[in-house]
């Protein structure tokens, strides 16, 4: 009896360690998988490849990315299809924030929007101010014919900057979408410039994904507006996504929250933003992107941190207390 007693004690002591082995190997060592929702004015660029090769170094983790506009790329979020976004839409990433659905918005990198036409720049925009350009490009657009503006129409952060840039320049913009020299493409950015290219009109693009397109000599427009005033800045955020909205998910039954804040740690970090501001500098002769943390971290008063504090900030912080994480680490 003593004799058998002590087989099944052995046995689940051994079954005890296999299942510890077991856990630890998955938990340290298997390669687990990391869902990145994110806007195509960054994924078009190449960054987020580039940005899954480093992170790969680090880490056990394979990487997936959902490219989209940030409006869907948010909702890929909030159905649990991603662990993290990567996006620029402050007003979206509020909701998503206060909807209870993101956690831990930090803020990482900015650029410019800019106007883009024909070489011929038929509307006379060249040298104006934003506002100007747009009252410009209305009043040529209604004397002539075919497409004159062409709008992404996707509720993508570009998009809905662009609804704010006419609405400060004075029109209704449900209205003016309507008329006939005004098209929405209802896609990425690429595609966007791809049929204002087609078109030989003018739209709204961020710096990056216009210098790739240009680089790669699919699109011979050229930036007519380019000033970096605020009315133009472009600020992209990282947010990941409650661990807890995943337990009746179908696509997968754990948010990897755990990957999720090591990717955040990253972009934030010293070796990540160097990552970000030298992207492809060489190829394209200038940035298309400034990181943004040490900016407002040492240099809060300067007046580009000024615009994104004005432009980006949530109730006067990059990250309300209450959709903090790890808060000595990430926010000091």
């Amino acid at each position: 009896m003593q004799t058998l007693k002590k087989i099944v004690l052995t046995a689940s002591i051994i079954t005890i360690l296999i299942i510890s082995s077991s856990w630890i190997y998955l938990e340290y060592f298997a390669t687990r998988r990391l869902i990145i929702s994110t806007t195509t004015s960054l994924y078009d660029t190449g960054l987020l490849d580039a940005l899954k090769v480093e992170l790969g170094k680090k880490y056990p983790v394979d990487i997936s990315i959902i490219s989209a506009g940030t409006g869907l790329a948010i909702q890929h979020a909030e159905k649990g299809d991603a662990d993290v976004v990567l996006v620029h839409s402050p007003s979206l990433e509020k909701a998503f924030l206060v909807g209870g659905v993101g956690i831990c918005r930090k803020i990482v990198a900015y650029n410019f929007f800019l106007i883009i036409g024909p070489t011929t720049d038929p509307a006379q925009i060249n040298g104006t101010s934003p506002i100007e350009a747009l009252k410009k490009i209305v009043d040529y657009g209604r004397n002539h014919t075919g497409y004159i503006w062409v709008s992404r129409g996707d509720n993508s952060g570009t998009h809905v900057a662009e609804k704010a840039l006419w609405n400060k320049a004075g029109y209704n913009y449900t209205l003016l979408s309507k008329e006939s020299w005004y098209v929405s493409r209802q896609g990425s950015m690429g595609d966007t410039l791809m049929m204002a290219e087609e078109y030989q009109g003018y739209t709204l693009t961020d710096t990056g994904t216009y210098l790739a397109y240009l680089t790669q000599g699919r699109i011979s427009l050229v930036p007519l507006i380019t000033q970096g005033t605020k009315d133009m800045l472009n600020v992209y955020s990282v947010i990941a996504v409650m661990p807890s909205l995943a337990a009746n998910q179908s696509l997968h039954t754990q948010i990897n929250f755990r990957d999720a804040m090591a990717f955040i740690r990253y972009l934030v970090s010293d070796e990540g933003q160097r990552m970000i501001e030298n992207y492809r500098v060489p190829g394209y002769g200038q940035p298309l992107f400034f990181g943004a943390v040490q900016l407002l971290k040492q240099d809060p008063a300067s007046e580009i941190a000024q615009w994104i504090k004005d432009y980006a900030f949530i109730n006067g912080t990059e990250c309300p207390t209450a959709y903090r994480y790890d808060q000595n680490d990430l926010y000091g």
